[in-house]
């Protein structure tokens, strides 16, 4: 089974909703295949992502979304590695493994510094995956500030 990557353009859209789709309800979102469509359409015509398409035997596999972040301290441009989702159905394949490597392409070519992800730490597939593709995990604390939770 052959996987190809390609960045997602205005062609790709339909397919790359369907698998946002998928990845928003994976979190608990409610399905909602209209705004999954616009969130990306608006973050790729403004330049605001990246998203990489992949493909198994031409059909729609897998995404990963890249967004830009600088580091004044570096004064470089890094990426983060928001979104990755695989097909249930193409799991196992090695789909979410070219996809990373494929972002990690995409992020060198561009001059980029490097490229930074998170994930809950109870996703012990998903930090196996990054561990095997040479992701190093560090100790980082990470804080947020939510404000759909009513914190000031």
């Amino acid at each position: 089974m052959t996987v190809s990557i390609s960045r997602a353009g205005p062609a790709d859209l339909d397919a790359l909703a369907a698998l946002f789709d998928a990845y928003r309800q994976f979190y608990g979102q409610p399905a909602d295949l209209a705004r999954a469509r616009e969130w990306l359409r608006s973050r790729l015509r403004l330049g605001e992502s990246v998203a990489l398409l992949a493909r198994r035997d031409g059909q729609p596999a897998g995404f990963v979304q890249l967004y830009p972040m600088f580091s004044s301290v570096r004064t470089a441009r890094t990426w983060i590695l928001n979104d990755l989702f695989v097909d249930p159905a193409a799991r196992r394949q090695g789909v979410a493994r070219a996809l990373l490597e494929a972002a990690a392409g995409f992020a060198r070519s561009d001059g980029a510094a490097g490229i930074a992800l998170e994930t809950a730490q109870d996703n012990a597939a998903a930090r196996a995956l990054y561990r095997a593709a040479g992701w190093r995990e560090d100790a980082t604390q990470w804080y947020s500030l939510d404000f759909a939770a009513g914190v000031h």
